[in-house]
């Protein structure tokens, strides 16, 4: 399991943060489009919410496994969050002009754009892409995004209308019971 995405750290607390899994692929608009309701989760819970984005990525996006091999490296360099945010900011272009992309993003974050190349070829971070695909095949994910807190699978992919609130009420019941 990857942390990509870990949650800021907040006021001190002794409780154990509620985790939200967000089945993710940054070559989707969708995925985007999560990201105001995933700030805002965040903003909110500090680190009572561990925040993991989970790689899901469709065939219909023919860059996604690159993408989420891409992330994996920056992860591995520390910036994980902020290049998951970076690329999918760039999901029109990265359909449009592919691989470059990635390196563009990492060298705009001042990463290891040669590293993130080799990582590309060499494939270290497949086995991490494939295992979180099939963890999400395996609870029934279909598309992207998808969030899980508590068991509960809640679709983002059709809408986001609502899910904020009730991914919040589910986080609010277990801290609640913490």
């Amino acid at each position: 399991m990857n942390d990509l995405t870990p949650s800021p750290a907040g006021p001190a607390d002794s409780r154990v943060p509620v985790v939200l899994d967000v089945w993710c692929e940054l070559q989707c608009p969708d995925c985007l489009s999560a990201l105001d309701d995933l700030r805002a989760l965040r903003e909110r819970y500090g680190a009572q919410l561990d925040v993991r984005l989970r790689h899901f990525p469709l065939e219909k996006h023919r860059h996604a496994f690159a993408a989420a091999q891409a992330a994996e490296e920056a992860a591995v360099q520390g910036a994980g969050q902020a290049y998951a945010e970076a690329v999918l900011a760039r999901v029109e272009e990265l359909d449009r002009r592919g691989e470059p992309v990635l390196l563009e993003v990492a060298r705009e974050l001042g990463l290891d754009a040669d590293e993130f190349e080799t990582a590309l070829i060499d494939g270290r971070h497949i086995l991490v892409v494939d295992a979180d695909h099939a963890e999400g095949k395996a609870i029934g994910v279909t598309g992207t995004p998808t969030y899980v807190i508590d068991g509960e699978r809640l679709d983002g992919g059709k809408s986001q209308d609502g899910l904020r609130a009730r991914i919040e009420e589910i986080a609010d019941r277990l801290l609640a019971g913490a």
